[in-house]
């Protein structure tokens, strides 16, 4: 009888050993993952000319959740912005589909030396962290995106980034930018957007997944006076998905 308590004894133990260790595996895990959890989001506009465009004025979509708000957009807001010209001057409008940024400017660009053009390029970026966990599989419904999202459609992702657990997805869409400005009929004018959001952490090795959204490089030829409609892309799902769930 008492060999038997013993054993008994003895297993009870090694299950309690077992669960303990098991717990605390789970606590560290839990714990490891909360405390080295961070969002960021990277936000960039360029826009290129190769000569000198006049009394500018730009409307430009920029980052924004269905309600309008982001990170991004707090920062904007508080006019937290790099790469800014002195003479331009931002300004955020809600139209209630989109939320744009207002670029105002006498001029941008140089004049041409000798007959060669003068390329002028300024990027405004904003890097900002996220209060909470970014959803970077349902981007379009849960998170920042250039918007308005007009006919918005998927397509295959690039070759090589499919991911073996076909969490990639990939989507083009229209979507909407103004520009008004007085220039030579020779004069290029460039403006491309890209934004990175990325929820990264540590447990026991580095680990990430992400979403970008690019506004594909739109090109305008002379002068301009009114909104032009252009090509959106999304790509999402990007990375580890293998994180522990937060519950609380």
């Amino acid at each position: 009888m008492d060999k038997i308590i013993k054993i008994t004894l003895g297993f009870f133990i090694l299950i309690l050993v077992v669960f303990v260790a098991f717990f605390s595996y789970m606590s560290y895990i839990d714990t490891t993952y909360r405390n080295s959890l961070s969002g960021t989001y990277a936000y960039t506009c360029t826009i290129t000319t190769d000569a000198v465009i006049s009394n500018v004025t730009f409307f430009l979509p920029v980052p924004a959740d269905p309600n309008g708000n982001s990170p991004v957009v707090a920062q904007i807001s508080s006019r937290d912005v790099t790469g800014v010209p002195g003479d331009w001057n931002l300004t955020l409008f809600d139209t209630g589909k989109a939320t744009l940024l207002k670029v105002s400017a006498p001029t941008i660009g140089k004049p041409a030396i000798n007959g060669s053009a003068q390329i002028t390029s300024v990027t405004l970026a904003v890097n900002t962290s996220s209060p909470a966990l970014i959803d970077t599989r349902s981007p379009v419904e849960n998170a920042a995106v250039f918007r308005p999202v007009q006919d918005i459609h998927e397509v295959a992702c690039p070759a090589g980034e499919a991911k073996t657990d076909n969490t990639t997805e990939c989507f083009n869409y229209f979507t909407n930018i103004y520009a008004d400005y007085t220039a030579a009929s020779s004069v290029s004018v460039s403006i491309n957007a890209s934004l990175e959001a990325t929820n990264s952490w540590t447990i026991f090795t580095p680990e990430s997944n992400a979403y970008e959204n690019r506004i594909a490089m739109l090109t305008i030829h002379g002068e301009n006076h009114g909104w032009m409609t252009t090509l959106g892309w999304i790509e999402s799902g990007i990375g580890e998905y293998d994180a522990p769930t937060i519950t609380s």
